[in-house]
């Protein structure tokens, strides 16, 4: 029976490809690879005649990585840079980190702001929304004891 085998990436669309990798390096990602894609291939899976893409993938210390893509053609076509959770689609990629208040201060000194606030989940989870370059939001977890 087909099925899946394992989880391989998650791919986000973004317009400044350098901004959006230098954002998630200095969360603690690394960049994998940096390549363009065109051609037959590209065309038939996302189904766009004639695109052209510059692809950056990058991964986490376990091995979880991150796709992300600039579309040289066409042009990218914008999307909501302030949609909070419930809206439709892809809203968060969470990354489970250390010293999370130390890493929002850092984020929100670069510009990056939180979506709500710090949350506590049963004195168990830390959790924040701090919405990155082009409006992704970046879930960010904490394990307190």
């Amino acid at each position: 029976m087909a099925r899946i085998q394992r989880f391989d990436h998650v791919g986000i669309t973004v317009a400044d490809l350098d901004t959006a990798t230098k954002f998630f390096v200095d969360l603690g990602l690394e960049v994998e690879g940096r390549t363009f894609v065109e051609g037959e291939f590209l065309d038939t899976v996302c189904g766009i005649p004639d695109s052209r893409t510059e692809i950056v993938m990058l991964q986490s210390p376990d091995g979880a990585r991150l796709e992300l893509a600039r579309f040289v053609r066409p042009d990218h076509v914008p999307g909501s840079p302030t949609a909070m959770a419930n809206e439709l689609g892809l809203r968060n990629v969470c990354f489970e980190v250390d010293e999370l208040l130390v890493l929002v201060d850092r984020l929100a000194a670069q510009g990056y702001g939180l979506v709500g606030g710090v949350g506590e989940y049963e004195d168990y989870w830390r959790m924040a929304y701090v919405r990155g370059p082009e409006g992704i939001i970046v879930s960010l977890t904490e394990r307190i004891h």
